[in-house]
């Protein structure tokens, strides 16, 4: 059990509070408001503040949706004379949690679909999918997502058994990894997999004893499917984005009850984006949203010109989302030393080729985007950063700061190499909590203890961000602050104690570190003057709780811009 790191005392006289309100950006702000609409500043305090931006305080000034001073409560109402004031009790507040790699738009389809790992799990996966075939019209798709085949009590699902539930309708039950799905008979035919077919590159297919294809699609083989490029139909029948609206304002909830005030979605197409877009304009959507493309979009972001950054402070696009190998917790990435892999093999797979690896990540960073490779493995993160290097050296101007998505397994050449790169790596949170023994399970005591290695990047003084994965990892941020503060796995275990952090650096990797990564690092992170006005008002101070409790600290209320999106009262 590491000692929680020391609360700063608060400051007792305000950062030159007036002279803050004088500052250039609280000008700028209120020259913005001037020009549309009166708007009132309001001063939100608290029992304490931890703006991570320097000393803990107790009042924050906002106005337009910005903070426009910070301190304390008496020095900040004499230079706001006329502030309407927001008491939040005795509260700590953080600024919000910003999740840099996860999937709200996949949940919002969730909800409309079965999804084996919500609702009531005591009922075994097959009666839960024998339920939705029987409720689905003759010859309509079944489609189930969350599969965890370890936690299945009666077996690994198989296209045989799936055929028996479902006879002559196809059904497609995605593994929660989200890697590989597992398809009956039917669905097989329509994807176009046959019995002799051999596996796509960067991709498998999985096999019974007699060389039968047994169902399971892997890698390529199955996000091929899954994300058909532009002007091919679709695999999977999805509902149109009027119907997701609603379902998406829901998951904004969801993610708010936690404390998220922003997100990056880490695997977008333009169906996606126009449900942002759609979303933004109808006022339902009220978190902030980065977004990866898919990169067989790329083309199509290059017509149009687009550079990282494009959009505005609700729905931006970040970049672009490559996959160089397969899943750290789902046993298929790509590893230097060999481990008995999920497909059955001893290694994991490479999703994308070298070549195609280097070139696509050359026409990104040529046209100004920034990449957002995915790479679990030690290989795999070299061969990423082989890519990155290349095109910086071909062309230098473009300075964007890439990412490495998870950036799972490094040794101390793939760190001195990320430092040089200027790259950020976006490990997971919580994966060590969540899938401990499954990590020790596929790679061994000596790996899994150095997955997800955010105290090595941090001391190497590498910005790092926070992530979740959600759904493929559990999404609460005090649950990853918890685990990158105590490395503790859900059956007790400390797994890699030297990579522990402190409650602060923690906290700062599931903010400023997160809004690096989205290149926003100029306008959220921090609650300093400037910066908008996104925090989370929790019922207890990360810093006095016993590290092992703090994934329980209760979540009062959050807020982005200044104005409540979620609460616990309500």
């Amino acid at each position: 059990m590491t000692t929680p790191a020391a609360v700063p005392r608060p400051a007792s006289p305000v950062s030159a509070a007036a002279s803050a309100a004088a500052s250039p950006a609280a000008s700028a702000v209120a020259s913005a408001v001037a020009s549309h609409r009166p708007e009132r500043t309001r001063i939100f305090h608290a029992r304490a503040i931890t703006t991570l931006a320097g000393p803990q305080t107790q009042a924050l000034a906002v106005l337009a949706g910005r903070i426009v001073a910070t301190g304390g409560l008496a020095e900040l109402s004499a230079a706001f004379p006329t502030a309407d004031r927001i008491d939040l009790g005795d509260g700590h507040v953080v600024p919000g949690f910003h999740d840099a790699h996860c999937h709200p738009s996949c949940l919002a389809e969730t909800k409309l679909r079965l999804h084996l790992g919500s609702g009531d799990t005591s009922v075994p996966p097959r009666e839960r999918i024998a339920a939705a075939v029987a409720a689905t019209p003759p010859g309509g798709w079944v489609t189930a997502e969350g599969y965890d085949p370890r936690a299945d009590p009666e077996g690994r699902l198989d296209r045989a058994a799936l055929d028996a539930l479902a006879p002559g309708r196809p059904v497609v039950v995605i593994h929660f990894s989200c890697h590989m799905a597992v398809a009956n008979s039917p669905a097989l035919e329509l994807a176009g997999f046959r019995d002799g077919d051999p596996a796509p590159a960067g991709g498998d297919l999985g096999r019974d004893a007699t060389g039968r294809l047994d169902g399971w699609i892997y890698e390529r083989a199955w996000f091929d499917e899954w994300y058909r490029a532009v002007g091919e139909p679709e695999f999977l029948p999805s509902h149109g984005i009027e119907d997701l609206v609603e379902p998406l304002a829901e998951v904004c909830a969801d993610l708010h009850a936690t404390g998220i005030t922003s997100w990056c979605d880490a695997l977008v197409t333009p169906k996606e984006l126009r449900l942002y877009q759609l979303a933004s304009e109808r006022g339902r959507l009220t978190a902030r949203v980065g977004m990866l493309l898919w990169y067989r979009y790329l083309d199509e972001l290059r017509r149009a010109g687009l550079r990282a950054g494009f959009g505005d402070e609700w729905v931006r696009v970040v970049g672009v989302k490559l996959m160089a190998d397969g899943a750290l917790a789902g046993g298929t990435c790509l590893c230097s030393r060999p481990y008995r892999a999920e497909t059955g093999g001893d290694n994991g797979i490479q999703v994308m080729g070298d070549e195609e690896l280097a070139a696509t990540v050359e026409a990104a960073h040529a046209a100004g985007l920034r990449v957002g490779v995915h790479a679990n493995g030690d290989l795999a993160v070299g061969k990423v950063l082989d890519a990155i290097e290349r095109a910086r050296a071909l062309h230098p101007r473009n300075t964007v700061n890439h990412r490495i998505e998870h950036c799972s397994m490094v040794d101390d050449a793939l760190v001195e190499r990320i430092r040089r790169s200027g790259v950020t790596p976006v490990p997971f949170g919580s994966f060590v909590h969540g899938h401990g023994a499954k990590l020790v399970g596929y790679y061994g005591d000596e790996r899994a203890e150095q997955v997800c290695a955010h105290r090595t990047l941090l001391d190497a003084g590498i910005t790092v961000a926070g992530s979740s994965d959600y759904p493929a990892g559990p999404l609460n941020p005090l649950l990853a602050v918890q685990t990158m503060v105590t490395r503790r796995t859900a059956d007790g275990r400390v797994l890699g104690a030297d990579q522990r952090l402190t409650v602060a650096q923690a906290l700062e990797v599931y903010t400023a570190g997160s809004a690096h990564a989205t290149g926003e690092s100029h306008l959220k992170g921090r609650l300093a003057p400037g910066m908008l006005a996104d925090f989370v008002v929790l019922g207890a101070s990360p810093f006095d709780t016993d590290p092992d409790g703090i994934s329980e600290i209760p979540v009062h209320s959050t807020w982005v811009g200044g104005r409540r999106v979620w609460s616990a009262q309500t």
